[in-house]
């Protein structure tokens, strides 16, 4: 029937989004960066750390993301333009890639403001992936480490 809501989308068995919280609290921020889980690329650096039963039991949100724009970002305005280009892309990507119950902190760096969206957005997924398949990881300590990169 033309103009009815289809259901399409339920009956293909695509599971709705999630909106990701925010990362408000430097103890969050803190917690993330203990982990020692990051990947850096050339426009952004991405930080990852598994939720603990205990904040699960506590009903915390199934996946929460922080950004950072460091004054060696640049001026006001640029840091401002990198947080909303990262921002954009964390709720398009985080949501499709990111399994439930992990927090992300997304560091901007000077280039993430002025590249092309499409390398941004490649650099961004590449990251994620990459700390995603990392097995080592999953203890204290673990870093997710770059192609190339020495021990």
């Amino acid at each position: 029937m033309a103009g009815a809501p289809s259901d399409a989308g339920a009956a293909a068995g695509v599971v709705p989004a999630v909106r990701p919280e925010v990362l408000k609290q430097r103890s969050q921020f803190l917690a993330v960066a203990a982990t020692r889980r990051r990947v850096g690329m050339g426009t952004v650096v991405v930080q990852m750390r598994r939720q603990s039963p205990a904040e699960i039991a506590a009903g915390a949100a199934p996946l929460r993301y922080g950004l950072t724009a460091s004054k060696k970002v640049g001026n006001a305005v640029t840091r401002n333009r990198a947080r909303r280009r990262l921002r954009a892309l964390a709720l398009a990507l985080l949501p499709q890639i990111v399994p439930p119950h992990h927090d992300i902190v997304l560091i901007a760096r000077r280039e993430t403001a002025e590249c092309p969206a499409w390398t941004l957005r490649g650099d961004l997924e590449t990251a994620l992936r990459r700390l995603l398949r990392d097995k080592r990881g999953q203890g204290p300590g673990a870093t997710a480490r770059q192609e190339g990169e020495r021990p």
